[in-house]
């Protein structure tokens, strides 16, 4: 072997300087391509996908415990189907993220103090501190873990967190937005067309949106959804879009503040407009379940960071919304449709439940 590469030397020695330049820029190009495919073979690996699931691709000891829930419910509705959304996040590096930080001035996760739960899903660092209208508490990373852990959501009463929220043809009818819609600030037929006409145009599942409008303004209704008074200007804004502060007062005036800028004085502008919103800055980004409309692990080209870019801080409002959401299906007979579910994966997950 020695006396093979003394002979390759030798016969380099005799060659022609513009051969030897032909050749060492034909090595380098070849360096750069290896390199160049490197790079890009590290790239894919780090890209998050979607992969139809068929019963048999998905990795049990990777991801632990998904599998067999994924396939009892299949068995339970065949016409359901399942994407695996590889986020390649580190599940421990996710939770750590949406949870405490002292560089951010409210917690992307808070729960109501009204409610009952174990002592320790409160944030230990701001444990006696309220935030939004005082009536909020900063959830603690066990809590966030919980909620957040898909083993826990890929159940009967859980699943349509991660519904895909598109329109389908032929299950919206004004029965079924009644179910959810009689005796709230809904309450008739000429919204619950507008709101399917609405959302058909938009692509938009319309129970979804009925089932977000009846979670951020309660059955009833508040200010935001009966009329609200602003720079002389009655104006509505029933998904409560940009209502943060940490008084009622300050919530109310950065709602109102932009139903105003955009004009929506009457009930029927700001449903159509909030749909839109929702469309535009959710929707089209990836953030197309109620799942990833709470939790922003949806790595989409975008300026915003991860984590950050959330429709709401309540951590039980996906739960909320979901049992809000299969109640209307059923109620409607139309559970057991062509849906389509998509079931993050993250890494390292822990093989027991969180």
């Amino acid at each position: 072997m020695k006396n093979v590469f003394i002979n390759i030397i030798r016969k380099l020695k005799n060659l022609s300087p513009k051969v030897k330049i032909i050749i060492a820029i034909t090595i380098i190009v070849i360096i750069v391509l290896i390199l160049a495919l490197t790079i890009a073979i590290i790239n894919d690996r780090q890209k998050q996908k979607y992969v139809a699931y068929d019963g048999e691709n998905l990795d049990e000891e990777k991801y632990p415990g998904y599998k067999v829930l994924i396939d009892e419910l299949k068995s339970k509705h065949p016409n359901w189907t399942f994407t695996l959304f590889y986020t390649k996040l580190d599940w421990n590096e996710v939770i750590a993220n949406e949870g405490h930080s002292d560089t951010r001035t409210n917690p992307l996760n808070l729960i109501p103090d009204y409610m009952e739960y174990p002592e320790n899903w409160v944030c230990e660092v701001d444990k006696d501190k309220t935030f939004d209208n005082g009536h909020w508490l900063c959830a603690s990373n066990i809590a966030i873990a919980h909620q957040m852990d898909p083993r826990n959501i890929l159940t009967e009463e859980n699943i349509f967190q991660f519904k895909e929220l598109n329109y389908t043809d032929g299950v919206y009818t004004v029965e079924g937005m009644s179910y959810i819609t009689d005796n709230t600030f809904l309450e008739g037929e000429s919204i619950a067309n507008t709101l399917i006409e609405a959302c058909k145009t938009a692509n938009l599942d319309a129970y979804f949106v009925a089932s977000r409008l009846i979670q951020e303004q309660g059955r009833e209704g508040t200010k935001l959804s009966k009329g609200y008074e602003y720079n002389g200007v009655v104006v509505y804004n029933p998904f409560n879009i940009k209502a943060s502060g940490n008084s009622t007062e300050e919530i109310l005036t950065n709602a109102a503040k932009y139903a105003y800028e955009q004009g929506w004085n009457s009930l029927e502008k700001a449903l159509l407009g909030g749909i839109d919103f929702v469309k535009e800055g959710y929707i089209n980004v990836g953030q197309n379940t109620l799942y990833l409309q709470k939790f922003d692990v949806v790595n989409f080209d975008r300026d915003e960071d991860l984590y950050e870019h959330q429709y709401m801080q309540n951590l039980f409002a996906p739960e909320s919304e979901a049992s809000n959401m299969k109640e209307i299906y059923q109620n409607a007979d139309a559970l057991d449709g062509n849906y389509n579910f998509i079931i993050p994966l993250y890494e390292n997950m822990p093989s027991e439940i969180q």
